[in-house]
């Protein structure tokens, strides 16, 4: 899991920026394959870069969870009247959740 409470782990921005095999928690880690360790500095904006993109992306988390499912959307490929009330709950979705915005519009 690479995040916990929708927070990088430190783990997973080692592993982004050294790769291959390691292990360990914390500060503490082992690295399997011959990588060199990185320093905390490395660490820490690895961490801070891949906690903006995770920040980035919440509309996008948010949009996925509202959607109509696959099987409204397969009704829908058959259905006119279900096609239409698809394309207004993903436009009502897109609205509640738009890009770059911090929380949902009332």
């Amino acid at each position: 899991m690479k995040y916990y409470n929708d927070k990088v782990s430190k783990f997973y921005a080692v592993h982004a920026l050294v790769g291959g095999a390691i292990s360990g928690a914390g500060e503490n880690f082992t690295y399997h394959d011959g990588q060199t360790p990185p320093t905390k500095k490395q660490i820490d904006a690895k961490q801070e870069a891949m906690q903006a993109e995770y920040d980035a992306q919440e509309y996008a988390r948010n949009r996925e969870l509202e959607y109509p499912t696959i099987a409204e959307l397969t009704v829908a490929l058959y259905e006119t009247d279900d096609r239409a009330a698809i394309d207004e709950k993903r436009a009502a979705v897109k609205t509640k959740w738009p890009k770059n915005n911090t929380g949902p519009v009332e």
